[in-house]
């Protein structure tokens, strides 16, 4: 069995409040939930208006489906346009 685990850095330029920045944040968990199977969730930066930490993670048999899905859920963050990416982080355990 392989977990992955991303993480994403995102900058939100347009929020001027953190009702802003909830409201894409919420966008962004509920698009992403809808269209792959993983699990998402706001993990960090939760008092700052313009950025926002996301966590997801991917469970799976192969390796390469694993990496695929999370690097599919990155590309779909950034075609969004709701926020800026501006770091990535993966690692992928076997367990």
């Amino acid at each position: 069995m392989y977990v992955g685990i991303c993480k994403l850095v995102l900058i939100i330029p347009g929020s001027d409040s953190l009702k802003g920045k909830r409201q894409v944040v919420r966008s962004i968990k509920d698009r992403v939930s809808s269209k792959f199977k993983v699990a998402i969730a706001e993990t960090g930066d939760l008092d700052l208006w313009q950025r926002a930490e996301m966590g997801i993670c991917a469970v799976g048999n192969d390796h390469s489906h694993v990496n695929a899905v999370l690097d599919n859920v990155t590309r779909f963050v950034e075609q969004m346009m709701v926020a800026q990416l501006i770091d990535r982080q993966l690692e992928i355990i076997t367990f």
